[in-house]
């Protein structure tokens, strides 16, 4: 279940065991499922990593969380939230429009969709934010800091773990509101972090991210 490309961090043999138990004492349904925990990192080798989008735990709605922070299964019949949000500006910022929902297509790009938490108790956004979670992200992110990436930080605890671990001044760091309902209008919308990235990425001599796969 560890993935292979980053299981020489400490956080495996120190932290992670200790978390497992813990979830397996969990009194409700802990999403994603057991076996998505990490896709995100499962999608992503360290050497791959060109952009990073963290984010802040899994949704907490049966059925919506995949192992990629923001990303919902296809087919998903409730609403997108925080996704959907996304998505306008995406329109708004490229004028791309997507229906697909499932963010695959953009791990496959090396884009990291990591959330600082990656389990969430049915119900109860943020309960397993202290679980020991954030000593994973200090640690993927302290790894990929060794050389420049597009870092999109997404809400309060992704720029506090950020800010803490992301020192390398060749990064674009791009920080504004979670796109939640709750926050979005608070600096999300309007904050066109897909054509920065582009930008970056085709200054820097590389392939522009292609936001409707």
């Amino acid at each position: 279940m560890i993935p292979a490309a980053w299981a020489h961090l400490p956080f495996f043999t120190r932290d992670w065991p200790g978390i497992d138990a813990t979830l397996a004492k969990e009194q409700r349904p802990v999403y994603p499922p057991r076996e998505r925990i990490f896709a995100a990192l499962d999608a992503c080798a360290p050497e791959d990593v060109r952009v990073v989008i963290l984010g802040q735990d899994p949704y907490h709605t049966p059925g919506k969380a995949d192992g990629l922070a923001f990303s919902i299964p296809d087919g998903f019949p409730g609403r997108l939230d925080s996704l959907g949000n996304i998505f306008k500006e995406l329109h708004d910022d490229l004028g791309v429009d997507r229906s697909r929902t499932d963010l695959a297509g953009w791990a496959r790009q090396g884009i990291l969709l990591l959330n600082t938490a990656l389990t969430v108790p049915e119900g109860r956004p943020k309960a397993h934010a202290r679980l020991g979670w954030d000593q994973l992200a200090a640690e993927v992110l302290a790894e990929i800091d060794t050389s420049p990436r597009a870092c999109l930080l997404w809400g309060g605890p992704a720029q506090a773990v950020a800010r803490r671990h992301l020192h390398n001044p060749g990064h674009l760091r791009i920080e504004s509101a979670h796109p939640s309902p709750l926050s979005v209008y608070r600096g999300f919308f309007g904050s066109r972090p897909f054509s920065h990235v582009n930008a970056w990425l085709v200054a820097r001599g590389e392939e522009p991210v292609r936001w409707e796969e």
